[in-house]
């Protein structure tokens, strides 16, 4: 039995084990199996290595993209300029890092927007928006980071209530927080949405709901919006292709 699995904390709503668990039902992919690993600390993976021996691959979910990098042998080139790990390819006595979530989202926004090339605020500082970040830098899309504090190439979510001009002169909203996620459904990142319209999109990272507040909003104000389903897909399969390489 060939088994692969999900680190993070908490796992209650986890898209990689219902995905793959219908991909190897769906292509006939024998004696396959994916596992949660809930860990309350990252400290505790080296145990779940230990505990598991037969681990071919493990997917990394929030809120160990960065953490888990500590405990790996090498990381690939790609991965270790982002600086954020949500793949492990598990061989005899070394594990190597990679980043999924760069090739699903660089992917996926690269077909949505066509040849649109909007200015872009990235919403959220954590381990998902560094491959985001990446990916919009090799696309030569310009960016600014919101967080709750400023810093380098980064603005605050008071900025952008201070001066709704922002909002006007970056046309692409990319929530690359888990607020909004099932069940606290009603929840969004803190931005002026009244200041949306037919000239925005948003690409929500979160997949569940379908439609999030934050994506509703924008849509209600005549822009576009997509969701992060399509990304993970493609990060998963992204994934699959490197722990049968």
């Amino acid at each position: 039995m060939r088994k692969f699995g999900l680190i993070g904390y908490p796992l209650g709503h986890s898209f990689s084990k219902k995905y793959f668990t219908a991909k190897f039902e769906r292509e006939h992919i024998q004696d396959c199996r994916f596992d949660l690993y809930e860990i309350p600390s990252i400290q505790d993976f080296p145990e779940v290595l230990k505990a598991n021996p037969k681990l071919e691959g493990m997917s990394v979910t929030i809120p160990y993209k960065q953490e888990v990098m500590a405990y790996l042998d090498e990381l690939d080139p790609a991965c270790a300029k982002i600086g954020a790990v949500n793949c492990i390819q598990i061989r005899p006595g070394k594990l190597k890092g990679f980043n999924t979530d760069y090739i699903g989202f660089k992917e996926s926004l690269e077909k949505w927007l066509g040849r649109t090339k909007p200015k872009a605020l990235v919403l959220g500082t954590g381990g998902a928006s560094k491959a985001i970040k990446q990916a919009l830098s090799d696309m030569g899309l310009e960016f600014l980071s919101v967080s709750r504090t400023a810093g380098e190439n980064q603005i605050t979510y008071s900025d952008l209530h201070q001066d709704p001009n922002l909002i006007q002169g970056y046309h692409l909203l990319i929530n690359c927080t888990p607020l909004g996620t099932y069940p606290k459904t009603e929840d969004m990142p803190d931005i002026p949405v009244d200041h949306l319209n037919s000239v925005h999109f948003v690409y929500d990272l979160v997949y569940n709901p379908e439609i999030t507040t934050l994506m509703k909003a924008c849509l209600d104000r005549g822009g576009k919006a997509k969701n992060g389903l399509e990304m993970l897909e493609l990060q998963a399969e992204a994934a699959w292709k490197i722990w049968n390489s």
